[in-house]
């Protein structure tokens, strides 16, 4: 879970989660629609098979507000411009148009140019306050296509210098100060800048994207004949992913209208990123091993009927597995196997889109090496009996202080031996009564302990210190489970990342002792923690206590398949989301050694202020402490 340290970092930088995510509900409320998903990419990008957008990284390392300026700007031009006033159709023909042609690249990222321009200024009409992000823009990137243009200029890159030049002169008026004399190769054939600039002219005047495609081909037809060489570089990703395989879109289940065709043409990304969400909410997952890309449910033409014959002999058997038929019981291979089976789940969309593939069993952890722990459990008890008692003490003073509590000044209750208020005050409250709060916590707990490869090294002293969170809890009667977490990461691949909740002590143990599965915990490979957090908060939610808190003992950042990039901002969502819900998560942060700035950064990232760290193994049980010792008063005041 912990960080390699490398020689090298490369490409180690850390994004600020809680901006993520605000920019992420921004474009999910401009978009309405909330299972959009928000990353960061080197160019502007739409993906409607994974249900995201992706803004520049072109914006980092820039003043703050030059930073949140261009990254509202990419969000409000995909969410509010790209999102439902760029037609597809228009642009998937125009594509196909050009796909053997000489200047390709040049002619798809001209008319994504002139799009931009004209999607801009609706945007800002249609919303007033989106224009200061985009005046930010247009200074940005006017810097940046005059410092292209005029190195493309000089090394002889004529279709970029040219691409940088339409989006100056659009900007900044037909006027600016480009060559007008601008001669391609030795200089004997001079460029049409004129009639370049008087074709560019009429995407002022574009309402739609036919309209900034005809103006794109006007140019297009003004140079194919001069220029040699396409687009060097690429400036625009935003059509990479609308292709012609999005029209017409493949249907994978049965259609009402199974013989009138594909259905009708997506027009807008909006239109397009909503037949996907709704195929991949319904047909998502591993449960599916294979997948149909013309399925119709209409009638048969019975083309590859056979006849029948009463000489046929049976090659095949099948065997149902009604309840009813009894004729023939299995073999205890077939009932074990079906068992095993059933005890694997699929995570659905409540875990999350970075969890749709992962599949995950809750078993309870096998006793291992009973004669020696049981030894250790006897030596560690010993050493923390004194810690146990006197913290259990101090709870039952403070319960015992708020039960000798009363209410005073009442309308009713009962009578007060302070009478002179009937006598003083217009309207006397002379009664009082106690406070009798249950002696039992109104409370509830879940803790995760990470089980990843890099615990091993701190084993002992986080099977103490989960110990001593076991035995204080008893004494006090609070109900609370005990996970360990961890990715087999051995068989983790991208359709199926199997995931196992290892239970050392359950809800339904109640007050029982379960210190042998405590010390059979063990190290193993990855973690998922967006995904546990979230489990441990289904459980959670079903129990009755008013105050639910999830404790999360890790000892780094998550690292599970295909989920290193993403961990930070989804177990950041996991905790928003668990907050939400009522259920208070606290983190701490399990390290043999000094707890680095950049460490302390992450966790707050992840868990906002309520992360906690140890700087040695042996100050992980005095934590755990001052953890319970600050929620139990939060139960006990209230």
């Amino acid at each position: 879970m912990t960080k390699v340290n490398r020689f090298i970092q490369f490409n180690d930088e850390m994004v600020d989660v809680n901006q993520m995510l605000l920019y992420e509900r921004i474009g999910r409320a401009l978009s309405d629609a909330p299972f959009l998903e928000l990353t960061e990419r080197k160019l502007m990008e739409i993906r409607p098979a994974e249900g995201g957008i992706s803004m520049s990284v072109y914006w980092r390392h820039r003043p703050d507000h030059i930073m949140h300026g261009g990254r509202l700007s990419d969000i409000y031009l995909l969410t509010a411009g790209f999102w439902r006033h760029f037609s597809v159709p228009e642009w998937v023909s125009y594509r196909l148009s050009y796909r053997t042609h000489p200047l390709r690249k040049f002619a798809e990222e001209l008319l994504l140019l002139i799009e931009e321009f004209r999607l801009i200024d609706a945007t800002i009409k249609e919303r007033a306050g989106t224009e200061e992000a985009f005046q930010i823009r247009k200074e940005v990137m006017l810097r940046f296509h005059k410092d292209h243009f005029t190195i493309n200029y000089q090394k002889g890159f004529v279709a970029d210098a040219l691409l940088n030049m339409m989006y100056i002169s659009l900007n900044e008026g037909m006027h600016t100060s480009i060559p007008k004399e601008w001669s391609y190769g030795p200089g004997t054939i001079p460029l049409p800048i004129d009639h370049i600039h008087t074709a560019l002219s009429f995407a002022y005047d574009a309402k739609s994207t036919k309209d900034s495609r005809l103006v794109a081909e006007r140019i297009i037809a003004l140079l194919e004949e001069q220029l040699e060489e396409d687009l060097l570089h690429q400036y625009y990703a935003i059509g990479d992913a609308l292709n012609e395989k999005i029209i017409p879109f493949h249907y994978h289940e049965g259609m009402k209208d199974a013989e009138s065709g594909e259905g009708e043409v997506k027009e807008t990304i909006e239109e397009v990123f909503r037949s996907f969400h709704r195929e991949n909410k319904s047909e998502s997952g591993v449960h599916l091993e294979f997948e149909l890309e013309h399925g119709r449910s209409g009638k048969g033409d019975g083309s590859n009927a056979v006849e029948g014959h009463e000489d046929a002999q049976i090659e095949e058997m099948g065997k149902g597995s009604s309840k009813g038929d009894q004729s023939e019981k299995r073999s205890d291979e077939e009932r074990d196997a079906k068992k095993g089976n059933n005890s694997q789940l699929h995570a659905d969309q409540s875990f999350g889109p970075e969890h749709l593939n992962v599949v995950y069993e809750e078993r309870a952890i096998q006793i291992k090496d009973e004669y020696e722990n049981k030894k250790k459990i006897i030596a560690w008890r010993e050493n923390q009996k004194p810690f146990v008692r006197s913290f259990v003490d101090e709870m039952k003073k403070r319960i015992e202080q708020k039960r000798e509590e009363k209410r005073e000044g009442l309308v009713k209750g009962r009578l007060s031996s302070k009478l002179t208020t009937m006598m003083i005050d217009e309207r006397p409250r002379p009664f009082y009564r106690k406070n009798i709060p249950s002696t039992q916590l109104d409370a509830v707990f879940g803790l995760l302990v990470d089980g990843s490869a890099s615990m091993a090294d701190k084993l002992d002293e986080t099977k103490q210190a989960v110990l001593l969170f076991h035995d204080v809890l008893r004494e006090l009667q609070i109900q609370h489970e005990i996970t360990s977490y961890y990715e087999d990461a051995n068989y983790a691949t991208k359709e199926s990342q199997p995931n196992v909740f290892e239970l050392m002590h359950t809800f339904a143990d109640r007050n029982k002792d379960d210190s042998l599965s405590i010390m059979s915990f063990d190290a193993n490979e990855d973690n998922r923690d967006g995904f546990a957090i979230r489990w441990m908060t289904k459980r959670l939610l079903t129990r009755q206590e008013q105050h639910k808190f999830l404790l999360v003992f890790s000892d780094g950042e998550p690292s599970a398949f295909g989920y290193a990039q993403n961990g930070v901002l989804d177990t950041r969502e996991a905790v928003v989301e668990a907050e939400k819900l009522g259920v208070t998560v606290i983190h701490l942060f399990l390290s043999a050694e000094e707890t680095t700035v950049e460490q302390r950064a992450v966790f707050t990232m992840m868990f906002g202020n309520k992360s906690a760290a140890s700087d040695s193994v042996e100050q992980f049980t005095d934590q755990i402490l001052r953890i319970l010792r600050k929620t139990l008063s939060i139960v006990i005041n209230q």
